[in-house]
């Protein structure tokens, strides 16, 4: 297991290195005549804790072997709030390589993904280059995030990219832009029914599959004490029991959902310190305000979802698939006139 570094705060840039960073004029280059403005690569701990299989097959995907070989491109999926995007944030500290981050929405279009133009205050047009964009040249790391909740239009504009071509065509700045051969990339992916079906093409780009679960207890245990440092051992307790019986329930409570809960809790706590609540007191209205009432009782909770998602439904025989239930010709169909007339 990865474990979390003795002071984390070291690792946290600090409000004055954040504003720093933002405060400094963005790196132009030029490319095929055009100027282009990159955009600032992103600054954040990354450190991974537990499942570390998964961080070293992640890096093996960006390993090249010859001068020949390119990376691959690899889809991280699993269920909000487990780490995807960490996972890949601790890979690229790893590797020594500026990280960028593309957040993919609905509506996102191809120029959005690689280069916007914007009117200057002297009213000329500049070119603004995406994360990705940046990413590929300056030989860094982009991770599509929520990869799924992006069309058809957007994914065909980086068909080149995830390929051996490697090089993405903008029709705003009418420049084809190769990639740098440190280049490196990730897509993370949600598994939720408010995303896009990502086409086959697509899908062959993005290889492998790197599937990102739950953590088990000590490792839960070790994240929200990492993210939490000033939390009291009790409310760590009670967080990760209660996570660990969702996940036994196949319910898709996260790690982020008791970090959050736990956030809360802990401010609901020091709010007022004359009329300090009970820890079971701030800890159980946290659990409603932020998961809902319903994960009050997860077994009634996980009993709901499983027949909703049909899990009383009948076992279907071979002749369901032919024929409907009432089908006069269904063999196995019962007739109420047959059995009166016997």
């Amino acid at each position: 297991m990865n474990s979390p570094s003795p002071n984390p705060s070291e690792d946290r840039p600090s409000k004055h290195s954040q504003s720093d960073r933002f405060a400094r004029e963005p790196e132009v280059v030029q490319i095929g005549g055009v100027e282009l403005k990159l955009a600032h690569p992103y600054e954040a701990a990354g450190d991974w804790i537990g499942q570390n299989e998964l961080l070293m097959q992640l890096l093996a995907c960006w390993l090249t072997v010859d001068e020949t070989d390119i990376p691959l491109t690899p889809r991280l999926i699993g269920s909000p709030g487990v780490g995807k995007t960490q996972l890949a944030i601790a890979a690229t500290k790893r590797q020594g390589l500026p990280l960028y981050i593309y957040q993919c929405t609905a509506d996102t279009r191809p120029e959005d993904l690689l280069i916007t133009p914007v009117l200057s205050r002297g009213g000329e047009i500049a070119y603004h280059a995406s994360p990705l964009v940046s990413a590929m040249i300056t030989g860094g790391v982009c991770i599509l995030d929520e990869g799924n909740r992006m069309n058809e239009k957007s994914w065909a504009s980086l068909a080149p990219l995830f390929d051996t071509r490697r090089y993405v065509e903008s029709i705003v700045a009418g420049i084809t832009i190769p990639a740098s051969p440190e280049f490196r990339s990730a897509v993370t992916m949600n598994q939720d029914e408010s995303t896009f079906e990502i086409p086959d093409y697509i899908l062959s780009r993005l290889q492998p599959t790197l599937q990102v679960g739950f953590p088990n207890k000590q490792d839960e245990m070790a994240i929200l004490q990492y993210h939490l440092p000033f939390a009291e051992p009790e409310m760590l307790a009670l967080t990760v029991d209660f996570l660990q019986r969702s996940h036994e329930l196949k319910l898709d409570f996260s790690p982020r959902d008791g970090i959050n809960l736990l956030r809360f809790a802990i401010k609901r706590m020091k709010q007022n310190p004359s009329h300090p609540v009970a820890h079971d007191a701030a800890w159980q209205e946290a659990l409603e305000k932020c998961l809902g009432d319903e994960a009050v009782d997860l077994e009634s909770l996980a009993e709901r979802r499983k027949r909703t998602l049909g899990g009383d439904a009948v076992p279907l025989g071979l002749a369901d698939l032919f024929f409907d239930s009432d089908d006069p010709l269904h063999p196995d169909r019962e007739d109420d006139d047959d059995d009166d007339l016997i």
